[in-house]
């Protein structure tokens, strides 16, 4: 079996990528070749030597290879999973905040959004450079993504080459505990099976594994007789659109936001996100990137979720009533997340454990024919959510064996929330378009369809501002001629 991990510098993605493969039995059965690939060298040495030292306490029969060139690294490899940034808190920066200067109302930026579509832009020519490359030299190779924005960048690699490309994210398991929460039950209990774009997908169905019952009746009432304040920034958001649309979504304010105009009054660290004083200039022209702030969470509420049960009217301080709200999962871990260094070692520091990333799950089944459930998948449309156009990306469950990955057909969503995620689909055929083409056009179309555009002038302004301040990273695109 041989794995590349394109991105594997990372001091996230490739640490616990490699323990996510040298854990896994089926895989490993046989000996296991992991290759390691990033354009940037310096951080190859220290993973590569993770990867032998993790081999080594796991007894197991693998050989490590490392290199800045994808072609050397591509050729025999069964899978390949990418994990990319571009100087991502620089640029991430630029995408918060340039857009809301021309009056842009969106909130976050990673994904969804004028900024999600320069961050997509931006590694889109590498994500679709490393597709054809599986095509030259390992077709029958499965492309494994993990990079945001997932969505727009998994159907640029399957629309622009020839190879099987599934997309994964954990941001469904956010919900599931946000669900958990509410419910006061274990996030185990709950069998959530959820449909729609990632980073925006609805729970068609949530059920008591223990029971079989339908659990959304008892969420509907617990949800509003729960304390609206709680966990505002990661769950209010998530509750309004459960009470209007009848299904609760995943995974968050911020991401979920990211495609709803309205989202900003139900967000209140949207101005607290890579904060910074403009006055001492703008971080993209002093250099001084600000602190990454992913919402509230980072300072828990003191409004508990159900302040009515006895439990919490006994609690007296403030550590104690923080206590009963946990907070929040922040961003992904690893691979398009990617969080900053860690002080720690993660040579010796770092448990043996599982990241609970589906990439090898899915791979025990394609590659080595063990019967897998995969809670999300992101994989070109073929009725499995009815309602959505074939061939767009889509994230629903999935089972994956030794006949590849088997998406569920799942049942329809309310024609409300098909309408929201229409407009998405349509953007995201639009942004692929424009890059295959270079067409500042058709990026301009793809910008009017978004719902935090107010004005065609601010909209045109913004592109060329954009391609003005990151031309050195985003592909060559240009307005057409005049006649």
């Amino acid at each position: 079996m041989k794995i590349v991990l394109v991105g594997a510098g990372s001091r996230e993605f490739g640490p616990a990528s490699i323990r996510d493969i040298l854990l896994s039995d089926p895989l490993c059965h046989g000996g296991i070749e992991i290759a390691l690939v990033d354009i940037d060298p310096a951080g190859l040495p220290r993973t590569r030597a993770y990867a032998e030292s993790v081999a080594h306490r796991l007894h197991r029969c693998a050989t490590v290879t490392s290199t800045t060139r994808l072609a050397d690294a591509l050729p025999g490899a069964d899978a390949v999973i990418l994990a990319i940034e571009i100087n991502r808190y620089f640029y991430w920066a630029q995408d918060f905040h340039v857009p809301r200067t021309f009056g842009f109302r969106q909130i976050y930026g990673e994904n969804g959004g004028p900024g999600g579509l320069f961050h997509a832009l931006r590694n889109m020519g590498p994500t679709v450079d490393v597709a054809r490359a599986i095509e030259t030299h390992c077709p029958d190779a499965w492309l494994v993504n993990y990079t945001n924005p997932l969505t727009k960048l998994s159907e640029a690699a399957a629309r622009l080459a020839d190879i099987r490309v599934v997309g994964l994210c954990h941001g469904v398991f956010h919900g599931v505990e946000q669900m958990a929460r509410i419910l006061e039950l274990p996030p185990g209990r709950l069998d959530a099976r959820a449909s729609g774009l990632n980073h925006f997908t609805w729970f068609v169905s949530v059920v008591d594994r223990e029971t079989g019952a339908d659990l959304y009746p008892r969420l509907r009432e617990r949800e509003r007789a729960g304390d609206l304040m709680h966990d505002w920034d990661e769950m209010a958001l998530s509750r309004i659109l459960f009470r209007v649309f009848g299904r609760f979504p995943s995974p968050g304010a911020n991401h979920i936001g990211e495609y709803i105009r309205w989202a900003g009054d139900f967000l209140g660290s949207s101005a607290l996100q890579f904060f910074y004083d403009p006055a001492e200039g703008h971080p993209w022209e002093t250099g001084n990137v600000p602190t990454w702030i992913y919402n509230l969470g980072d300072n828990p509420t003191d409004t508990p979720l159900f302040p009515e049960t006895p439990r919490h009217r006994a609690r007296g301080s403030r550590e104690e009533r923080a206590g009963s709200a946990p907070k929040p999962p922040g961003p992904p871990s690893f691979g398009a997340s990617d969080a900053p260094a860690d002080s720690r070692d993660p040579l010796t520091s770092t448990p043996l454990a599982p990241s609970g990333e589906l990439a090898v799950p899915l791979l025990e089944g394609v590659l080595c024919g063990a019967e897998r459930y995969l809670d999300a998948v992101n994989v070109p449309n073929a009725g499995y959510v009815p309602g959505l156009p074939d061939d767009a990306f889509v994230e629903v469950p999935a089972t994956a064996n030794s006949s590849g990955v088997h998406p569920l057909r799942m049942d329809p969503l309310p024609e409300a929330v098909l309408a929201l995620l229409r407009t998405q689909t349509s953007i995201n055929r639009l942004l692929v378009n424009a890059f295959r083409d270079g067409s500042r056009h058709t990026l301009l179309q793809a910008l009017l369809l978004d719902p935090t555009t107010d004005s065609y002038r601010q909209a045109v302004n913004l592109i060329n501002e954009m391609f003005r301040l990151q031309e050195d990273v985003l592909p060559e695109m240009e307005w057409p001629c005049c006649p």
